[in-house]
């Protein structure tokens, strides 16, 4: 949709999230155990928790939550809303709060939980009832959790009203609409984001699918199994690779093993890579290993009895964020290196160029540099006509593609393929042919695009190349990159991320963790931090940087920013000092950095 048409009404539509495979339903919030009759469910059925025989949530853990006695109806209703973001026993806590024909008549399961910034109410105007109370309820809607704990970003407001009423002299919600809707901090307190694994389009590499989980559960291992057998979520499915049959089921752990059945179709290497799955998605939720795990009654492969991530080191989703990460950067035109705090020249053909405006750079030396006139420290080119070289850092360099405007071009994992931005958003892929070794251009398919108004001025592919980030006019906004069968290219499922950053946008990159650094040209907030699902977006230190933020980087350590007057640098860790500083071997003149991934 357009820019000005962005922000949406919700009128008391939300509901707790499920996970579907086939016939499969699951309600992920609660505990989870040994699961084998879930396969009977039909395929439509409502939401359900699904425990070993009966609900296994225990009442004594949510006792302290409910009302007081001679609680006024504002404290109660506040505590109401606070009380929702628990779904254990079917929401039993929020239940305490209502009258019992409200109790028979409110569906917690009605549509996705809707996730506001915070919820505002206050007495609706009316005739005074000394027994009675109407209240308005409003909050600006951040984001809403839905199938399978998936996070999507949303802009709207939500409205509706809610009625009160005293029962035996306390009081009671007597009427409100279905489903939850709950603030930004108590999905942080209550909910915590896990990582599930999935394989790309290519089976190569591996792609973070980003959920929340209830915090309470009894088993996260056995939550976290059941998500990754319903699939990869609606939003990230285009840009993977999904082996799992229809009818695959998670048995549940028993004692200690992992059970799944319905995959006697998978090859070997098919189980092999559902297996690498599993264990990173265990692994990375600090969920203890070595894995005993057992597909249709036997190990995934003979003499493999358990599982651990060495088994499949070579598939370690995290390890861009521990390598050693080299730092180049843009001065005056030229690409130069920066090494033992001192800036080093390139001896090289990309060295040698000048009037270059940006460059992307990966680890195995591919390189990609836009060429322009007026070069200076900008992310874009613009005026005039630029050129796209693409070639090896102790190589040569080839002209793949000229155009009045060239944006930072960003390298596919693995240096295989070069995309930039030109006008009319159009997205171009080069790419080299392994057999004659020329280049090749290709046009992606952006028409997802074509109801945003504005020019791409950034595009970035993420470390796994299955998302891309892109700055139009001003807004930061995220695709999917789906692979179609004819080997083309489409970015997909285009949502517009960390919407209060306004139209301020700048420059951005990815972080190792799959999050997003973002700088802008507001002066209060000039650099932003971005999960990757857009559920969080919080400032970071601005004491000593001038806004615009023009350039941004990042590797596993440090944090890389150039500003209105200098490259400035800051650890990524998160330490407490809320100062960057200049870049050792950039000081004194303002570059563009740049970190090769």
């Amino acid at each position: 949709m357009q820019n000005k048409q962005r922000r949406q009404r919700f009128v008391g539509k939300q509901s707790l999230y499920v996970v579907r495979r086939g016939a499969l339903a699951v309600v992920v919030a609660g505990s989870l155990g040994f699961v084998a009759a879930c396969s009977s469910l039909p395929r439509d059925t409502g939401p359900q928790a699904l425990r070993p025989f009966e609900d296994s949530a225990n009442p004594d853990d949510d006792m302290n939550i409910g009302p007081t006695d001679g609680q006024e109806p504002d404290l109660l209703l506040r505590d109401f809303y606070r009380a929702s973001a628990s779904p254990d026993g079917d929401y039993r806590a929020a239940k305490r709060y209502l009258t019992d024909n409200a109790k028979s008549n409110w569906q917690p399961h009605h549509d996705d939980m809707l996730i506001v910034d915070r919820i505002e109410f206050n007495t609706a105007s009316g005739p005074s009832d000394s027994a009675k109370r109407k209240f308005n309820v409003r909050g600006t809607v951040i984001g809403k959790l839905g199938d399978g704990g998936k996070y999507l970003p949303e802009d709207g407001l939500y409205e509706t009203s809610v009625e009160m009423e005293l029962v035996d002299n306390q009081w009671r919600i007597s009427s409100l609409p279905s489903g939850v809707v709950i603030e930004r901090n108590e999905l942080r307190n209550q909910y915590q984001p896990q990582s599930l694994y999935f394989f790309d389009s290519t089976g190569s590499v591996l792609v973070s699918d980003r959920r929340w989980l209830y915090s309470q559960q009894e088993s996260l291992g056995a939550s976290l199994a059941t998500m990754l057998v319903a699939g990869p979520s609606s939003r990230l499915a285009p840009a993977t690779k999904d082996y799992v049959p229809e009818d695959a089921t998670f048995l549940g752990i028993d004692e200690g093993t992992y059970k799944f059945s319905g995959m006697s179709s998978m090859s070997t290497e098919q189980r092999m890579q559902f297996a690498a799955q599993l264990v990173w998605t265990l692994a990375t939720a600090s969920v203890p290993g070595p894995y005993s795990v057992l597909i249709d009654d036997v190990p995934v492969r003979d003499g493999l009895e358990t599982l651990s991530t060495d088994d499949f080191a070579g598939l370690n989703p995290k390890a861009s964020s521990d390598g050693v990460s080299p730092l180049y950067a843009l001065a005056n035109g030229s690409l130069v290196r920066v090494a033992s705090d001192q800036r080093v020249p390139l001896d090289d053909a990309a060295g040698e160029l000048t009037d270059v405006s940006a460059a992307d750079i990966g680890v195995d030396g591919t390189v990609a540099v836009v060429r322009s006139r007026g070069a200076g420290t900008a992310q874009s080119a613009g005026g005039g006509e630029s050129q796209l070289f693409v070639g090896e850092l102790d190589g040569t360099l080839e002209e793949a593609l000229s155009s009045e405007f060239i944006t930072r071009p960003t390298l596919e994992r693995g240096g295989g393929a070069v995309w930039v931005a030109t006008q009319d958003k159009q997205v171009v892929r080069v790419v080299r042919s392994t057999t004659s070794g020329e280049l090749s251009t290709d046009k992606v398919d952006t028409s997802a695009l074509e109801e945003i108004d504005g020019e791409i001025s950034v595009l970035r592919l993420s470390n796994s190349g299955a998302t891309a980030a892109m700055i139009i006019d001003g807004h930061v906004y995220t695709g999917v990159v789906q692979h179609t069968t004819t080997g083309e290219r489409k970015i997909v499922n285009v949502h517009e991320m960390a919407t209060e950053i306004g139209g301020t946008a700048l420059s951005l990159d990815w972080q190792p963790d799959g999050s997003l650094l973002v700088g802008t040209s507001a002066a209060d907030t000039p650099v932003w931090r971005v999960e990757q699902d857009g559920s969080a977006v919080s400032s970071l230190p601005s004491g000593n940087v001038t806004a615009p933020v023009v350039a941004v980087a990042a590797s596993g350590s440090t944090l890389y920013i150039t500003d209105a007057h200098a490259t400035l640098q800051l650890p990524a860790s998160g330490s407490e000092t809320s100062f960057w500083r200049e870049v050792p071997g950039l000081q004194g003149q303002r570059s563009v950095p740049v970190v090769a991934n």
